[in-house]
């Protein structure tokens, strides 16, 4: 793979021996504290999330506050065995289909029997997905034909297993629409609320919290279609009467325009406003009602569950239902949106999570060494070590739904400069990454779509094209036809880098050594703004640099004998190139110096 001198990222390498030093390095007194743990998971997870109503969509429109007919819509359908097929080429295993479960939304489908919503209580003309309006439908936005769209949606899931990838979409569990009204679910299950005491204020069977004698106000100065037309007190069309608490545990009857307003917060037997004392004992209706809606979508063949917002929902009821749902698939995974670090341990241990989001540690470090902000290199080894025993379950990622595009003016503002933080995020450790649609080619998210405004997003809340993405989707073709070949040249990068990452049994399954802090206590100060360490198993050994500077460094890398013992290597050792540009197998023996490129890393394997 060749780059312009402008991006020249991973690949022209120099690197030069330092003669024998046995004698000016340190000893290491205890070689285990650099050392942390091995996945011992099965495989190491590689996912892409899509958001499904704007992956397919080639309308270029893109007019502010734009109807369905306006700006289009992606479709099931438009995930085609070509587009999976490339998805699968640049190396995921699964693909997060965000948005699939019906939501509220300003589209009116109720020729189709489907109950039109209120758009006082919508985000954006589209709607958020995190607004559940059904539990057991799909978005009528991703169907070609709507009467069809369950059998459209199964046919996704099939298409997915066909192309070797497997399937994870959203679990909501702690908030719905404010006009929840399930028109598809089975005969068998009642309607959330349908028999709820709205007399009490709080009732362990209760699925919602009340506020009795109280009616919502919508936030005023909201204005749905953005024609100048606000809500306000006086033209307030939208009725609850008792209000409900809001989603994001506001147990007011007025929330502001900056909380989710749209949502209601589902009971899982917590009284919040009486010290949050717990009734779990029975156990509460919702709790039931919950562990249907995830066996009814395990049924249909889905393979994974990201939990929106897990950590406000009780970690008991986790430890009740995810055990339940794999006792019938256990093959199912589940992450969980988790932003309390001292919560990790108990959601894994107890509530039985596999993954939860690395995003108050590792991301926001990552993306301030990327920014120049107030982090330092340092502060990798420390997220390093505050994580020790939990790497395993951290899912990594640069960018998502609710983060800004690294190529925003709001981030990096230039894709490549997250190379080493995209470096670090994959390898460091063999629990799962995670890349967002259109990260791959520099998607910057620009636009004022909407409800969500100039923020250096693409839009959750409203029908879009995404310009960039587009280029690679090419009317369909999936071939990346009109992208740049600087374009090409960044996905081939992701293509290579995501592929190592699970054919290398080293980043996949093993240990990880940080030579950063090693080098550090040992008193090296020539490391310039670069972070170093191994990842290693007895097959296999990697050597991983990565440069946050926008100059070319010099580094100078500590090696002693007992780092060497650890590894397994003995002697004289030999560095061979493995991503990037082919270069001269060298030998070192305590001491190596390595050229690193701006912004950019080395990954080479070490040989006896």
């Amino acid at each position: 793979m060749k780059l312009d001198a402008k991006h020249i990222v991973l690949f022209l390498f120099a690197i030069t021996v330092v003669g024998s030093c046995k004698n000016n390095i340190m000893k290491v007194e205890n070689i285990k504290q650099y050392i942390h743990e091995a996945n011992n998971k099965d495989d190491k997870l590689v996912i892409y999330q899509v958001f499904t109503r704007l992956f397919g969509n080639t309308n270029s429109t893109n007019e502010k506050h734009g109807s369905l007919a306006e700006n289009g819509v992606g479709k099931f359908n438009h995930f085609t065995d070509r587009a999976l097929s490339e998805v699968k080429a640049i190396g995921f295993t699964h693909i997060w289909y965000t948005g699939v479960i019906e939501h509220a939304t300003m589209t009116d489908y109720s020729q189709y029997g489907i109950r039109k919503d209120n758009p006082e209580v919508v985000k954006g003309i589209a709607g958020s997905p995190y607004a559940i309006k059904d539990y057991y439908d799909v978005n009528p936005d991703l169907a070609e034909y709507v009467d069809n769209r369950m059998d459209e949606f199964e046919s996704l899931v099939a298409r997915t297993h066909d192309n070797g990838l497997k399937m994870i979409i959203d679990f909501v569990p702690n908030h719905v629409a404010r006009e929840y009204n399930s028109d598809a679910k089975p005969d068998s299950v009642t309607d959330l609320g349908i028999k709820d005491d709205t007399s009490k204020a709080f009732d362990p069977n209760n699925n919602f919290y009340y506020l009795p004698g109280q009616q919502l106000k919508v936030p005023a100065g909201y204005d749905p279609f953005g024609d100048g037309q606000p809500v306000t007190n006086d033209n307030q069309t939208y009725r609850e009467n008792p209000a409900k608490a809001t989603g994001n545990d506001v147990f007011s009857a007025e929330p502001s325009i900056h909380d989710w307003y749209e949502t209601v917060k589902l009971n899982y037997g917590v009284d919040y406003q009486n010290d949050r004392t717990a009734h779990f004992e029975p156990i509460p209706d919702t709790w039931h009602k919950m562990k249907d809606i995830l066996l009814y979508w395990s049924a249909k063949g889905v393979d994974g569950f990201r939990c929106d917002m897990a950590q406000m929902v009780p970690v008991e009821f986790w430890h009740w239902v995810i055990p339940a749902v794999k006792e019938q698939y256990p093959e199912i995974v589940f992450v969980a949106e988790i932003y309390d670090p001292t919560l990790y341990q108990d959601y894994v241990q107890k509530g039985k999570f596999d993954y939860l989001y690395d995003k108050v540690q590792m991301y926001d470090t990552l993306r301030h060494l990327v920014e120049d902000k107030s982090a330092n290199i340092g502060d990798i080894s420390k997220v390093v070590e505050d994580l020790r025993g939990q790497h395993e379950y951290m899912l990594r990622f640069l960018e998502n739904h609710d983060e800004q595009r690294i190529a925003s003016g709001e981030f990096a503002g230039d894709p490549w400069k997250a190379v080493p933080a995209m470096v670090l995020s994959t390898t460091l450790h063999g629990g799962p990454v995670m890349v967002y649609f259109g990260q791959e080619v520099g998607e910057p998210g620009k636009g004022a779509e909407g409800f969500g405004g100039e923020d250096g997003r693409t839009t959750i809340f409203d029908y879009w094209g995404v310009p960039e993405h587009q280029k690679w989707v090419n009317e369909g073709r999936y071939d990346g036809g009109l992208l740049s070949d600087e374009q090409k040249q960044l996905r081939q990068f992701y293509a290579e880098l995501l592929n190592l990452s699970r054919e290398s049994s080293a980043i996949a399954k093993g240990d990880m050594m940080d030579l950063n802090q090693l080098n550090l206590d040992l008193g090296n100060q020539h490391l310039g703004k670069t972070y170093s360490f191994l990842r290693y198993t007895e097959d296999e050994v990697l050597l991983i640099v990565a440069n946050f500077a926008g100059e070319d460094q010099r580094i100078e890398l500590w090696l002693p004998e007992e780092v060497k013992e650890e590894i397994g290597v003995s002697g004289k050792v030999k560095l061979i190139n493995v991503f990037g540009d082919e270069g001269e197998g060298l030998k070192f023996d305590d001491k190596v110096i390595i050229d690193v490129s701006g912004y950019g890393c080395r990954i080479l394997s070490v040989k006896n």
